[in-house]
């Protein structure tokens, strides 16, 4: 008899799709390494953080002002260093990046110092 042309597999044979490689995962110890190397991001954060915590206690001049270097450190860091070491701190493309980050930067800063004191 001949092959009735139904496409069923003979009972030797599998249907199923072959499986996918698997892959094993990160060992934990480079995750400390990971995380270091996002230290651009940490060290914009980090003055971000201060900054916040000078607004919360009241001085909103050195907190903005605050706030307005990290930003400006940001793009310092975005401008200087290379694409394999800025991590997570660029976003979009280097020009787009140093744009917006310094005009912001810049504009904090202006309004930081352009706010009265209190009086």
């Amino acid at each position: 008899m001949g092959d009735s042309g139904t496409g069923a597999a003979s009972p030797g044979e599998s249907t199923d799709p072959p499986l996918a490689a698997v892959t094993p995962l990160r060992p934990r110890s480079r995750r400390s390494r990971d995380l270091f190397a996002q230290w651009p991001l940490i060290v914009v954060l980090g003055v971000m953080g201060v900054s916040v915590g000078f607004v919360a206690l009241d001085q909103f001049r050195i907190g903005s002002i605050l706030l307005a270097v990290g930003v400006l450190t940001a793009f310092v860091l975005r401008l200087v260093l290379p694409r394999a070491q800025v991590g997570m701190l660029a976003v979009r493309g280097r020009t787009v990046d140093l744009i917006v980050l310094g005009s912001l930067g810049g504009a904090l800063l202006l309004f930081a110092l352009w706010v009265p004191p209190p009086s």
